[in-house]
């Protein structure tokens, strides 16, 4: 999906009033923390380098580096308001940094937005679309926009919908969409002219479990294929079961990334977020009113 904010060639050094940053975490055994200024491997399939983002004067994503390798299934992990959306939506061109790139396959996305597009499909929270047409009329929309040819849009639209359960689905607006309905037809989108980088934010979220377990063999035979996958979620369970590499982010900080075996050295991934992130704890007593 194409972001409508202007196009620069640069982005702006950070603010000399840019709060500091916290220590990260790493755990032993994970990868080594990538640093702001480090050049991009032409093995990564998305590279980030110091991203940060402010709102209200309130930094909210600290200078964040992470390379993603091709073919890779990687999983973003945090708790809410940790920055995930904030660093994604900055990584893919829907909100534009403070500081710090993004490469997708190589190509700066705010440097060369046309062409880092071209290579990555985006399935974004909350980012508005054209709900007032079908979900055909929105697959046929997206295609053209992005050059296809028409007989390559109704091969692979026809083959979307069918493979998502929205074949039967004519003449209903997207915005009449139930919200996993919603969530398919936006999967399709990203997927139609057959990107080799996929960004999903919470794929799965509000989706049966039918039209997930389909949706998860469509991803898994996309990376077996070569693609790249990078998934946020907040269901660890899911990330465990799908992901080869994950990335623990909180206060808008990395705190650990690598394989996942790496990531929770022997353990489980829920066990080591809690040990990163912290909480979780419930003051005894504090809600003995609920108890009968």
């Amino acid at each position: 999906m194409h972001s409508d904010a202007p196009q620069p060639s640069s982005v702006p050094a950070p603010s000399p009033q840019a709060s500091p940053e916290p220590a990260a975490r790493p755990l032993s055994g994970a990868a080594a923390p990538v640093a702001a200024d480090a050049s991009v491997p032409e093995s990564t399939a998305l590279s980030i380098r110091g991203l940060r983002k402010s709102f209200s004067g309130t930094e909210v994503v600290h200078a964040f580096s992470l390379d993603v390798p091709r073919g890779s299934f990687y999983g973003i992990v945090g708790p809410n308001g940790a920055g995930k959306t904030t660093t994604l939506s900055m990584a893919t061109g829907l909100l534009r940094p403070d500081a710090g790139t993004a490469h997708v396959l190589g190509h700066d996305m705010w440097a060369e937005p046309q062409a880092a597009k071209a290579r990555m499909g985006v399935l974004a929270d909350g980012l508005r679309t054209f709900d007032r047409l079908t979900g055909r009329e929105l697959l046929t929309y997206v295609g053209l926009i992005r050059g296809m040819e028409p007989a390559v849009v109704e091969e692979r639209m026809e083959s979307l919908l069918a493979a998502l359960d929205l074949a039967g689905e004519d003449g209903k607006l997207v915005v009449d969409y139930s919200a996993g309905m919603t969530k398919k037809i936006l999967l399709a989108c990203a997927l139609l002219h057959a990107p080799r980088l996929l960004v999903l934010d919470e794929p799965l979220e509000a989706v049966d479990p039918v039209s997930a377990q389909v949706i998860r063999t469509i991803l898994t035979a996309y990376v077996d294929g070569g693609g790249t996958v990078v998934l946020s979620s907040h269901v660890m369970e899911l990330v465990e079961g799908l992901c080869s590499h994950v990335a623990i982010i909180a206060e808008g900080q990395l705190m650990a990334d690598g394989t996942l075996d790496q990531v929770r050295q022997g353990g489980s991934l829920v066990q080591t977020f809690i040990d990163l992130v912290g909480g979780g704890d419930v003051a005894e007593g504090s809600l003995s009113w609920l108890e009968s």
